[in-house]
């Protein structure tokens, strides 16, 4: 029962996304609204690395890498919108696998204490990844908007 309603989460998060960030080409890959701050390419692999760094700190001995320089540096090196949007599609079904690798009553067990939701049920982090992924999504609507283009509505076709 809970793992239909993660699969669902994951689902809707990949499907809004996808549907925000289709008008968006190859081309826009390196734009950035201003120096230092995420590009196109980098706001998509940011959104991807997050599914894998939130699948793997659930249940890691440790709890959650806190090693956040290394990871800003990879999302950085992301040059290729095509290559962001693969590694996203590749977190997403590998999301859906930590789901399916692990029982109804280990998503209820709590997650590591610590700074990053510590003690709630590790089903938490699936609510927590949507609205994360919401607000690049929204940040790469704006950098449409700057790039000429209009964005579509993330929540159906039209």
């Amino acid at each position: 029962m809970i793992k239909g309603s993660l699969h669902a989460q994951v689902s809707s998060m990949k499907e809004f996304f996808e549907r925000s960030t289709r008008v968006l080409e190859e081309s826009d890959s390196g734009f950035a609204p201003k120096d230092g701050m995420f590009t196109v390419a980098g706001q998509v692999a940011h959104a991807a690395q997050t599914i894998d760094w939130f699948m793997e700190g659930a249940f890691a001995p440790g709890g959650f890498s806190m090693d956040f320089e290394n990871m800003e540096k990879q999302v950085r090196a992301a040059k290729s919108l095509a290559e962001a949007k693969a590694w996203f599609t590749k977190a997403c079904a590998a999301a859906d696998a930590v789901i399916e690798a692990h029982s109804d009553s280990e998503w209820m067990a709590p997650l590591p204490p610590g700074p990053i939701m510590g003690g709630v049920p590790k089903m938490a982090i699936f609510g927590a990844l949507t609205d994360h992924t919401a607000h690049h999504r929204g940040a790469l609507t704006v950098y449409t908007r700057l790039l000429g283009k209009v964005p579509p509505m993330p929540y159906m076709d039209m």
